[in-house]
């Protein structure tokens, strides 16, 4: 198993825990409500894309007998997702999520670079899946 998929699997377990984390700490201090949005989306795009991320590079190329587009794109990937995610997580925790607040621009950018890690995945999984030539 490549070393990528492992850390994918990895950080989406540990995206898992960390939300489960803040949901509790949203049910027991109600105020925290400003969590939502961090727990929303470290489980979402932590917890279940980046499983899908690391179960999808790893079982695709294997279903379809093709060897994997690239590694250095899901490499890439890997950090664009987690750095996208760290970033729009930790600046909901700080309420700075409107155009008027000074980290909108990081968020905004945050959001960007995991739009960004998506497309990586998309544009890798159809190159493995449907290019052209024989399977392997």
């Amino acid at each position: 198993m490549d070393r990528f998929v492992k850390r994918f699997i990895f950080m989406g377990i540990l995206y898992l825990m960390i939300a489960s984390v803040l949901g509790v700490a949203m049910m027991v201090f109600p105020v925290s409500a400003k969590l939502r949005f961090a727990h929303v989306h470290l489980n979402l795009l932590g917890w279940i894309s980046m499983l899908i991320f690391g179960v999808g590079y790893h079982i695709l190329p294997r279903f379809t007998g093709r060897p994997l587009h690239s590694s250095r794109l899901g490499e890439i990937q890997f950090w664009l997702a987690n750095i996208g995610l760290i970033g729009m997580a930790l600046i909901s925790m700080t309420g700075q999520m409107t155009p008027d607040q000074p980290l909108f621009p990081i968020f905004i950018l945050s959001g960007l670079v995991e739009v960004i890690s998506i497309f990586i995945f998309g544009y890798n999984m159809i190159m493995t899946v449907f290019m052209k030539g024989e399977a392997a």
